[in-house]
């Protein structure tokens, strides 16, 4: 067998790796004009080589945003070294249709992409080489494991029953905003509630009536909020709300409110029908409480004073100086 024989062979079989490999390999002049289009992209594009060559790449997937790519590419050209994109970056450069069984839920096949500067005989960067990689299987996984520990996260800090925060992670805001108070000094009020006479209600009607109570309580307190307040279950049918910069006086307005509403309501649960009534306890934060824990047992403290003065009331902790 010749030399020349086995450079065609050598050639024959290079080409035949290409055009078969499981990536898509793209050659584009210094005009971005396709040259080489192999398998993959053929299959994956449903366009045949002869189709694409010659043709620019942005006239045949206009998909691909022209000033991005060129400025990559550019300082391949210039640098002669490689460079890359990822699917964080841009899910995709070719818009090919997701066909994997597995990862069905993708619309779009996730790629990466490799750009190989193609130097001639004199050293001078002639051509760019993409290299396309489908990476929808490790992508879909990713954003399906991202998404199931951001659930789990809003989990860990959710209370089943009511759907607001439990209290560990109600305490955590509470801590970061007193610190943000600390900084700022602008008013920020901790409002207390609890349901009068609750062990009543479970005593006469049984727990699943209770929880019925619990989660009305819910949602008119997630009613009476706003977006940039913090809502809690403290305990059994004690409730917390921080409003951040909030006085007393407004504080005591968004409380009344609470109070009047669930006082002139009832809960339905078959044919019963529940009255209940709260309490509540405001503590503005100022210089003389001292850590947010201080700031619990100031609205608790007047919390508590709605219940000896009687039930079904407001209550405030004197703000200091």
């Amino acid at each position: 067998m010749s030399l020349e024989t086995d450079q065609i062979n050598e050639l024959h079989w290079l080409m035949e790796m290409l055009h078969t490999i499981d990536v898509g390999l793209v050659v584009l002049d210094r005009q971005y004009n396709i040259q080489i289009w192999n398998g993959f992209m053929e299959n994956h594009s449903g366009l045949l080589p002869r189709e694409v060559k010659g043709k620019q790449l942005f006239e045949m997937f206009p998909e691909i945003p022209k000033e991005w790519f060129v400025r990559k590419s550019e300082s391949v050209f210039m640098l002669k070294n490689k460079a890359f994109t990822i699917w964080e970056q841009r899910p995709y450069l070719f818009k090919f249709q997701n066909y994997r069984p597995i990862t069905g839920t993708a619309d779009y096949m996730y790629q990466n992409t490799t750009f190989i500067p193609l130097m001639s005989s004199t050293g001078e960067v002639t051509h760019l080489c993409l290299i396309v990689y489908d990476v929808t299987d490790n992508a879909t996984h990713k954003k399906d494991l991202e998404q199931a520990n951001s659930e789990l996260e809003v989990l860990s800090q959710t209370d089943g029953l009511t759907q607001l925060f439990n209290r560990m992670h109600w305490e955590k805001c509470l801590q970061n905003e007193f610190k943000r108070w600390k900084r700022s000094d602008n008013p920020s009020c901790l409002v207390m509630i609890d349901i009068d006479k609750f062990k009543n209600v479970n005593d006469k009607y049984g727990h699943v009536v209770g929880d019925e109570v619990i989660r009305d309580i819910s949602e008119k307190i997630r009613d009476h909020v706003r977006e940039t307040d913090v809502t809690g279950r403290y305990g059994g049918e004690e409730f917390a709300v921080i409003l951040a910069d909030t006085t007393l006086d407004n504080a005591t307005i968004f409380a009344e409110r609470l109070r009047a509403e669930i006082e002139n309501s009832d809960v339905k649960y078959n044919d019963i029908d529940i009255k209940y009534t709260i309490s509540l306890g405001i503590a503005e934060v100022d210089d003389s409480i001292k850590s947010y824990e201080a700031w619990i047992e100031c609205a608790d403290a007047a919390l508590y004073r709605s219940k000896e003065d009687g039930r079904n009331k407001v209550s405030l902790h004197p703000k200091q100086g």
